[in-house]
């Protein structure tokens, strides 16, 4: 009996089929996507997967909201954070140099498209370091206060100072990346500065250079513990004198 059921199961199995389609022999498989024949369909589908790779939008959250978001305030570095403050991938960078400000998604689509406009035709990869990832929420004119949040309006970015937004690598010269980032500079709120690879990092508006991060975190004036007895109060400094202009003197 057990045999029985073993042969009939091994006969069944034998009848299974993968797809209903024959399979594609295993050189055309792993043939580069370069090498197939474009009978007007997409080149962008990989090898092995039949889903199309999807590329996110820096314009747009990956995720909806769970909660509408609340205005707050940009996270700028403090107690010694210098973290996106130089150039990781590119040659070149735009950094944000006066305040920290919120930048709505065309602000920094206006920005992006200047670069491109004034780098076209040349070899270059253009990195954006910000997502335009919160929420802003308006309501009506002449509403009165209260009844909720408002309504949605447009998607903005949270941008701390000397934060890097734009990062530009290619066969460009210094003086033409210097151009593009002028002009994305002039078309979006606030200040920028131009940055190389190499430059020293940033803690808030204190340029690393020169400069380690001890020195910043030392306390800018030095009391020796040997000038001041122990238990002596502030009364019992001598005090300065001071010169007054006034006739009664």
């Amino acid at each position: 009996m057990k045999l029985r059921n073993v042969s009939s199961f091994a006969a069944q199995f034998e009848r299974l089929s993968i797809a209903a389609t024959p399979v594609r022999p295993l050189c055309i498989a792993l043939a580069p996507l370069k090498s197939l024949p474009n009978n007007g369909t997409s080149t962008s589908r990989r090898p092995f997967s039949n889903t199309t790779a999807r590329a996110g939008n820096w314009l747009l959250p990956t995720m909806p909201e769970k909660k509408r978001s609340r205005k707050g305030r940009p996270r700028v570095p403090t107690g010694g954070s210098s973290r996106g403050t130089t150039i990781v991938w590119g040659d070149y960078g735009l950094r944000m140099s006066d305040h920290h400000r919120r930048v709505s998604a065309s602000q920094l689509k206006i920005g992006e498209e200047a670069i491109k406009v004034r780098l076209k035709g040349m070899r270059y990869r253009l990195y954006k370091r910000v997502c335009a990832s919160i929420g802003v929420y308006s309501s009506g004119n002449e509403v009165r206060m209260g009844k909720g949040k408002g309504s949605f309006d447009h998607w903005a970015s949270r941008i701390a100072v000397s934060k890097v937004i734009f990062e530009l690598k290619g066969d460009i010269h210094e003086q033409v990346a210097r151009d593009a980032f002028r002009l994305a500079g002039n078309k979006m709120p606030g200040q920028y500065e131009f940055v190389k690879k190499g430059d020293p990092p940033v803690v808030g508006i204190t340029k690393l250079d020169g400069i380690t991060m001890e020195e910043l975190k030392r306390p800018r004036r030095k009391i020796p513990l040997g000038t001041i007895p122990a238990g002596s109060t502030a009364e019992a400094l001598p005090s300065t004198v001071s010169t007054s202009t006034s006739p009664d003197a």
